[in-house]
């Protein structure tokens, strides 16, 4: 039959062809939900690192492998400056005037960039300290004695200026161990800018004793001598650490809040400007960062988003924590270096989604405050400068941030407890309870400001921490960079102790990498080159698949058709 043989041919072009047509249908949108998400890398500060630790952990679940090093804030820029992660993290931006150079430590990079907040918190200064076997967990200071203490001023717990502080305690003769940090660190630059600011007579005089030129300011590297008792450890994990192992009575650091939380420490009750002692929880952060000024007018990216936090040190409001500050992520907006790669892009504008939203919620938990919804909004402005980031329109209404409303107003700053009269400086007995990771009651000590009151009969009362080895606590062995027998000194006299050392300087957490493995994830990115080949590989799949056996079911129809026309 002349053309005969041609409609098997036409029958498999035809499911070849509906093979095509069904996969150009389908698999466009099972590619653009496919996205392949590729490890991204970052480097910073070690005072959000737990934030950021956490954040990566959760993404992690959903494919997604953010590798973050807390090597502290200055390598952070300067490692992102030289291109060798994708993304950094400071307390500070680049190009500050730092008073141990007399100059600024860094310049902005020449790699295109921008700041974006990622969190809040309050630098917190995490003690150990008994009284009688007891652990005390709510002791208070004025900033003036912060200043005092961190200068060397003040050299004994049972100081005159710190007793007047807590009347209700009577604090041992046992030497202070001032612990800093020894490597550039975002911390110590929100710390020493507070001093500058509002110690200027107390820092000058410590700097010019240090050999600094005067007036002084911040600098992320803290000025010490350790002839004078001060101890000196890279990264937040080890001065917190160095605090919480048991030959750590008497020292004090500054760090943040999420540090002490989690090591079940107490923390300072600081002194505010409306009179009143105070932590710094995620609600006092909250209402002290209500006066802080954020750079949204000039868009050099210089200082685009930068704070400026003198009025935070000084906010009258009685829940106010005066050390309360933001730490920002420092971003690429244009393809060079890792991003060149577009997916690297995909992947840390994702990533930049996720934090700014989802991430905020579990802020407080983590021993941070969440940001506020006009810097919310003003960081997905900078994550859709990111190249080659998948933008989703209305990204905020989806956000659970725990400072949102509907009147554009603070919730968590409106909401925010008041302090208790017994906080008040000069008010009724000093109140007893505890603060961090530490809320058990110190009761009061001090009778009639007897030096023989330290109450050592306490133990087995309702404080759980009494006893010769309260101040291991619970979780004294927590964080793989704790170091607990590192660098010890004696905290009478502030002389090392033999033996001591610090394994964890110098590198810092700089090995404390989530490790992943990148899968395809529901993205919503628009068509790529990815896709167009996987549309390609499913239109060959679908031809293999479907055409051969059409193509034989249609032969062995005309072959019958044949054998009944030949018959």
């Amino acid at each position: 039959m002349p053309g005969g043989p041609s409609g098997p041919r036409r029958l498999a072009s035809a499911a070849l062809a509906l093979g095509i047509a069904g996969a150009v249908v389908v698999l466009p949108g099972t590619a653009a939900s496919a996205a392949t998400y590729v490890p991204v890398s970052g480097a910073g500060s070690t005072w959000s690192a737990n934030a950021l630790r956490q954040w990566a952990a959760n993404v992690k679940k959903n494919g997604m492998t953010i590798n973050f090093a807390a090597t502290g804030s200055t390598d952070g820029r300067t490692q992102f400056a030289n291109g060798t992660v994708d993304f950094g993290v400071s307390e500070i931006p680049y190009g500050l005037y730092d008073s141990n150079f007399g100059r600024a430590a860094d310049q902005p990079p020449a790699r295109k960039f921008a700041y974006m907040p990622i969190v809040a918190g309050g630098t917190s200064f995490m003690y150990n300290l008994n009284i009688g076997g007891r652990r005390v967990t709510n002791l208070r200071l004025s900033g003036e004695n912060v200043a005092k203490v961190f200068t060397g001023a003040i050299k004994y717990w049972n100081d005159p200026a710190i007793k007047a502080d807590n009347p209700s305690l009577t604090l041992p003769a046992r030497r202070i161990v001032p612990v800093v940090r020894s490597d550039g660190s975002g911390t110590t630059a929100q710390f020493t800018l507070w001093l500058s600011k509002q110690y200027p007579d107390i820092w000058n005089a410590y700097c010019a004793r240090n050999g600094k030129r005067t007036p002084c300011g911040l600098t992320s590297y803290y000025p010490y001598k350790p002839s004078e008792g001060f101890v000196a450890k890279s990264g937040s994990e080890n001065v917190s650490g160095f605090v919480r192992q048991p030959q750590g009575e008497g020292a004090i650091t500054y760090v943040e809040y999420s540090y002490p939380e989690k090591a079940g420490f107490p923390v300072v009750k600081l002194l505010n400007s409306a009179g009143y002692y105070v932590a710094p929880t995620a609600e006092n952060v909250a209402v002290a960062l209500t006066k802080a000024e954020i750079e949204e007018h000039n868009t050099d990216p210089a200082v685009y988003l930068t704070q400026k936090l003198d009025n935070v040190y000084r906010n009258p409001d009685k829940r106010a924590y005066p050390l309360s500050s933001y730490s920002y992520i420092i971003v690429p907006v244009a393809e060079e270096y890792g991003l060149k790669q577009p997916d690297k892009g995909y992947t840390l504008g994702k990533f930049g989604y996720y934090l700014l939203c989802e991430g905020q919620n579990q802020a407080k938990s983590l021993g941070y405050s969440p940001l506020p919804k006009n810097l919310v909004e003003a960081g997905l402005k900078q994550v859709e400068r990111i190249p080659n980031m998948a933008r989703e329109p209305n990204k905020i209404a989806n956000c659970r941030n725990p400072t949102f409303s509907g009147d554009g107003t603070n919730t968590l700053a409106n909401n925010a407890p008041y302090p208790p009269e017994c906080d008040r400086k000069g008010g009724p007995a000093q109140c007893t309870t505890g603060t961090g990771g530490a809320p058990q009651d110190t009761p009061s000590n001090n009778n009639g400001g007897s030096t023989g009151g330290n109450n050592p009969g306490g133990s087995g009362g309702p404080n759980p921490t009494a006893g010769p080895n309260a101040t291991a606590g619970p979780n004294a062995s927590a964080g793989p960079n704790a170091a607990p027998s590192a660098g010890a000194v004696d905290p009478l006299t502030g002389d090392p102790v033999a033996g001591g050392s610090d394994p964890g300087a110098g590198a810092g957490t700089g090995g404390d990498f989530v490790a992943g493995i990148p899968v395809a994830l529901d993205a919503d990115g628009g068509w790529r080159l990815s896709h167009t080949l996987m549309l390609l590989a499913g239109v060959l799949f679908v031809g293999l698949m479907i055409g051969p056996p059409l193509l034989a079911r249609s032969l062995q129809r005309r072959g019958r058709n044949n054998s009944w026309s030949g018959s």
